[in-house]
């Protein structure tokens, strides 16, 4: 078994990202962190995670976390630890702070103490998080604040990452990929 990888999957709705981050945990046993809050009073959603929650194999273990994320990922874990996703999160996030109408950034606190947790993870970690930076400029400001915040995030995790992929339509496109054992013209180093 060689070093352990961080892997960033992005994706837009419904495009199979979830499923393919899965996909990619086979260094056994796997811990699911689930990061979207039940809400009692929305059937739909409780529904969602109910779903998603039945559909993963039953010796996997699930731990909901929010506002821990990042102790969680920064837990030394001897398997694969899956996030799914970093869009809840985020939104979790700024409903905490009161951010919504606040400035841009007044979650980096938060942001930069996951994105440190990743950088420093010792175990195989697989990432999730919606990319919406494709799509119109919403129209609301809380809707430019989520894309801006969660498309910064992005960013910064695919640069502490060592494979980022991005999902359309359940096909997986590489992004970036850690070098095959540093082949170069003169040969292997």
């Amino acid at each position: 078994m060689g070093e352990p990888t961080r892997t960033l999957v992005l994706g837009g709705a419904r495009s199979g990202k979830s499923g393919h981050a899965e996909s990619l945990a086979v260094v056994e046993p796997v811990r699911y962190v689930a990061t979207g809050r039940r809400n009692a009073d929305d059937q739909d959603w409780q529904s969602r995670i109910d779903v998603h929650r039945a559909s993963r194999p039953a010796h996997w273990s699930t731990v909901e976390s929010v506002t821990t994320l990042a102790q969680v990922v920064a837990q030394p874990w001897r398997g694969t630890t899956v996030v799914d996703d970093l869009g809840t999160w985020l939104t979790g996030m700024i409903d905490d702070a009161g951010a919504w109408e606040r400035p841009r950034g007044t979650i980096g606190p938060r942001v930069d103490e996951l994105v440190g947790a990743v950088a420093r993870c010792t175990s195989d970690l697989v990432l999730v998080s919606p990319e919406v930076g494709l799509s119109v400029v919403p129209e609301s400001r809380s809707g430019r604040l989520f894309r801006d915040e969660l498309g910064l995030l992005n960013s910064r995790l695919a640069g502490v990452c060592d494979k980022v992929l991005l999902v359309v339509a359940g096909l997986a496109l590489t992004l970036k990929e850690p070098p095959a054992d540093l082949i170069t013209a003169k040969g292997t180093e």
